[in-house]
């Protein structure tokens, strides 16, 4: 599309200059004609002659001309030009000489020979011309357009496409998912009908609901999620207690919350979960096991803010803008949709921001979540 687009640009030009070239000869030689249709009415009284002079000056509605004497100081001989501003602006006629002189060679006509004196003709590009002049310059700005419009449509294509296939293996997940856990369920049951499984089967019972916590998630990606109106700081510190105690005990968690307990605002439980959870777990593989994991929430009157800081190895600033991209990863395991499931669930579902506030290798990363009110 891109040679397409620069050969029929460069084709374009190229038949412009052409056209240019070839009108701007032929209204010199209009111009040339005009001056010497004056040159025949200053010196002949034939009316035949007469008439074919004022012939050729009216047929020139195109051409703007100026007649100057040889220092260049307009006579009052002009055509084709704004004969108000010549009336009101004593300097028009001046700065029009100006401009001409710049594009055109004037057109000497000789008035006397002795002593020497002659008039100078200086004239401008008709509207044509200059639409010639000005043509590829719209084109390309058209196929610029074109190519923009193409690009942002198959852009948008292939998001809507990537979301639909995202969607579509989430539910797909959360269905396959369904049928194992309903089993495990019953097979939970009967392991409680034996006091000496109980404690296998309270165990069990904690993974099963770990599963089916993991189906809701999935099951929500491509819905339209109901928000509940929720205590964020109850939320945050269950999650954390929860990665906490799979974690090493070399790993210290602290939550700041500017002294308040309670921060109710609307989110989906579930989801917000889910991104706690995976910038939680990034956080411990980027410290290897060891090293401090702060969860600071400020309450403000339009917005809430988490920062969620590690101690860890850092991001490279290179791949700072690469972080949400799916498939993006540093670890030798996993698929690397962790933070760009949690962006799309922030932003798309809860409107509100994710973004790697600030990095730093070998002193850590903070991700920041803004939720508006």
């Amino acid at each position: 599309m891109a040679i397409l687009a620069i050969s029929i640009v460069s084709g374009t030009i190229f038949y412009s200059n052409y056209l240019s070239r070839k009108i701007a000869a032929d209204e010199r030689r209009k111009v040339n004609v005009w001056v010497e249709s004056l040159k025949t009415r200053s010196v002949t009284n034939d009316e035949a002659a007469l008439n074919l002079t004022n012939v050729i000056t009216n047929e020139n509605t195109e051409i703007p001309i100026i007649g100057t004497d040889e220092y260049d100081n307009p006579i009052g001989e002009f055509l084709n030009l704004d004969s108000q501003l010549v009336k009101s602006d004593s300097n028009y006629l001046k700065e029009k000489v100006i401009e001409f002189k710049k594009k055109h060679n004037c057109i000497k006509v000789e008035i006397s020979k002795d002593p020497l004196i002659f008039n100078n003709y200086y004239y401008g590009d008709s509207d044509l011309l200059k639409e010639i002049q000005y043509y590829p310059i719209v084109q390309l700005v058209i196929i610029a357009l074109f190519i923009f419009i193409t690009l942002t449509t198959i852009s948008v294509r292939n998001k809507s496409t990537q979301n639909q296939v995202w969607a579509g293996m989430a539910k797909e997940a959360a269905h396959q998912l369904g049928t194992p856990l309903s089993s495990l369920d019953g097979w939970v049951e009967m392991l409680k009908g034996n006091t000496a499984n109980e404690k296998i089967a309270a165990e069990m019972g904690k993974d099963i609901n770990r599963l089916k916590l993991v189906s809701e998630r999935f099951g929500k990606i491509g819905s339209k999620p109901q928000l509940e109106e929720t205590n964020l700081m109850l939320q945050i510190e269950n999650m954390v207690n929860y990665i906490k105690r799979r974690s090493s005990e070399q790993v210290k968690f602290s939550i700041i919350n500017q002294g308040e307990n309670e921060i109710v605002t609307l989110i989906n439980p579930p989801l917000f979960d889910w991104v706690i959870e995976n910038l939680l777990k990034n956080a411990l593989d980027a410290m290897d096991g060891k090293g401090a994991i702060t969860i600071d929430i400020k309450n403000e009157p339009t917005q809430i803010k988490i920062d969620v800081k590690d101690t860890g190895k850092g991001i490279t600033k290179k791949n700072i803008a690469s972080v949400f991209k799916p498939g993006f990863t540093t670890k030798k395991r996993g698929w690397g949709l962790g933070l760009s499931l949690s962006k799309r669930i922030i932003e798309q579902y809860h409107k509100g921001q994710l973004y790697v506030k600030s990095s730093e290798i070998g002193k850590g990363t903070t991700f920041r979540i803004i939720l508006f009110r």
